[in-house]
């Protein structure tokens, strides 16, 4: 390769945006959409940085149908120059590298797949028989007793639904009229396997590993450090307990903060896989479950995770 071409190529690598694309090309051969999803960027930026590496011999890409994939070009030295980049710390790399990883996963899962355009459709179309209380009435009647955390609770519907089958129901929140209101609604509706207590996310009123299934339900979004709060589910989970995350798919809402005193908005697939393997969790999986078809269209994400028994 010439001095020329060498010098190009490394004006062409001093943007670290490039640079992350095309150590993830290296590794997998990915479409625009893909790419979008794990960089976070958009279409354009995205296309506009693969015109740059494609022009400077480092990107080839291959049409399948209306599909244009890409990939990195091979050669002896742009690929010793990847096996050294391989070897540097970058800032964004671990997040690259798992969201790559979730964007495979999807690719295989069809089923997956199937939910996920599903979730956009159910509950719009009638169907007899079928509601979403009779199926969470279905499918808690197959649960095992057990003893549930609520991190979160507010007002207990969700509490209340649980406690019905659960061993016990702890629904924490740390506002004393939503402690008080939840507890006297246990009462009215003779629900003795509800507790409240007050106390924060971020340091739960509750014993090490003493229940079975840490829940946050649109709650994690609440929290000022959300991964001390997932620190806090590890603490008060059993062995080979569970925690099951329902928050929004990250969006730009801002008026969310003041609405609805959001402090985050949201989180991505990728970000609560992170979250939860920081913790400790193992058997991470995540899915949006529900698309919302009025603006702004938030979107659902389930995350769930178990600790480990040894």
């Amino acid at each position: 390769m010439a001095i020329s071409s060498i010098v190009k190529s490394l004006r062409v690598l001093g943007d670290a945006n490039r640079l992350r694309m095309l150590l993830l090309l290296s590794r997998e051969e990915l479409s625009v959409a893909e790419l979008q999803e794990i960089l976070g960027m958009g279409q354009s930026t995205i296309s506009t940085h693969l015109a740059q590496l494609k022009h400077a011999g480092m990107v080839e890409d291959r049409r399948t149908g209306k599909n244009i994939w890409y990939r990195s070009k091979s050669g002896e030295v742009l690929s010793k120059m990847l096996a050294l980049l391989e070897h540097e710390e970058l800032t964004e790399a671990r997040h690259d590298q798992a969201a790559l990883e979730l964007v495979l996963r999807k690719r295989q899962d069809k089923t997956r797949a199937f939910f996920d355009d599903m979730a956009g459709r159910l509950g719009r179309e009638y169907v007899p028989g079928r509601s979403w209380k009779s199926i969470a009435e279905a499918l808690l009647l197959m649960l095992p007793p057990m003893v549930i955390a609520d991190l979160g609770a507010g007002e207990g519907a969700f509490s209340l639904l649980l406690a019905q089958r659960a061993q016990q129901v702890i629904a924490v929140d740390n506002s004393d009229k939503m402690v008080e209101l939840g507890s006297a609604l246990a009462r009215k509706q003779g629900v003795p396997a509800l507790e409240y207590r007050k106390g924060d996310l971020e340091a739960v009123p509750i014993a090490d590993a003493s229940v079975d299934l840490a829940l946050f339900s649109q709650s994690l979004h609440h929290a000022q450090h959300p991964e001390r709060a997932v620190a806090e589910a590890w603490r008060i989970l059993k062995p080979g307990g569970r925690i099951a995350i329902l928050d929004l798919v990250q969006h730009r809402f801002a008026e969310a903060r003041e609405l609805y005193a959001d402090v985050w908005l949201g989180f991505s697939e990728v970000e609560l896989e992170l979250l939860l393997g920081k913790a400790g969790f193992g058997n991470v999986h995540t899915a949006v479950v529900h698309k919302e078809t009025e603006a702004p269209f938030f979107q659902t994400l389930l995350a769930t995770g178990i600790k480990p028994s040894d």
